[in-house]
């Protein structure tokens, strides 16, 4: 599903304009890039987390050469499923 295909659904489910809901998914996104960038971390219960993590410099290898890399140190998005979005994959057959 993409953003546009979303809009769509929520719209119809929650029965107000794809405009509307489109402003509200923007401000979201907006939301949580601000958030992310002042290091905190945003959590909607039961739907998911996301926080900032520092991941630290470590030394790689170049898979096609062998050779030995140093991969700095950076900052990266963790997301954590929460408990509904858990319930639901766990509801669906393998």
């Amino acid at each position: 599903m993409n953003k546009s295909e979303l809009v769509s659904a929520i719209a119809k489910r929650a029965d107000v304009p794809a405009s509307t809901v489109n402003s509200v998914v923007d401000a979201l996104q907006e939301e949580l890039v601000d958030a992310i960038t002042r290091g905190e971390k945003v959590a909607v219960s039961g739907l998911l987390t996301v926080e900032r993590t520092q991941r630290s410099a470590r030394t790689g290898r170049n898979p096609q050469t062998g050779e030995s890399i140093d991969i700095p140190a950076a900052n990266t998005v963790k997301v954590t499923a929460g408990s509904n979005l858990k319930k639901a994959a766990g509801n669906v057959p393998v």
